[in-house]
């Protein structure tokens, strides 16, 4: 089976989180499903904690290395059918993203993002919960 990781996984994966063992034990053995812009959304993550002075450039760059060792098969998606699930449910297009690549692959999904799993839940997307 399937399963669509979103960014919020990632990063608490490669950044050491406190969610990451529980993370690798329910995405082991599935195939990683993300659509494309996960690797803009990682780096826009990056530049967010460097405002915030959370993570160096050194680490950040570490960490990159670390995410681009993660075997994800990178989809493309329908851009209307994002626009119509941001636009419904009042939420980012770059969260559709990962509710639309559920649907077209007919995936589960893993969030730490309780409103993008909510709107799955909605969607009738199997969810899995950290």
């Amino acid at each position: 089976m399937s399963l669509v990781v979103d960014t919020s996984v990632i990063i608490s994966v490669i950044t050491n989180e406190v969610h990451k063992a529980k993370l690798i034990r329910a995405t082991k053995g599935e195939e990683l499903i993300a659509p494309i812009s996960l690797h803009w959304e990682i780096a826009n993550a990056f530049s967010a904690m460097f405002k915030k002075n959370r993570i160096s450039l050194e680490q950040a760059k570490e960490a990159i290395e670390y995410y681009s060792q993660i075997k994800i098969r990178f989809v493309e998606i329908d851009l209307n059918k994002a626009l119509d699930i941001a636009f419904k449910y009042n939420i980012y297009a770059y969260d559709a993203y990962f509710i639309v690549s559920a649907k077209q692959y007919k995936s589960k999904l893993i969030s730490l993002d309780k409103g993008l799993i909510s709107v799955a839940k909605q969607n009738k997307i199997i969810t899995i919960e950290v």
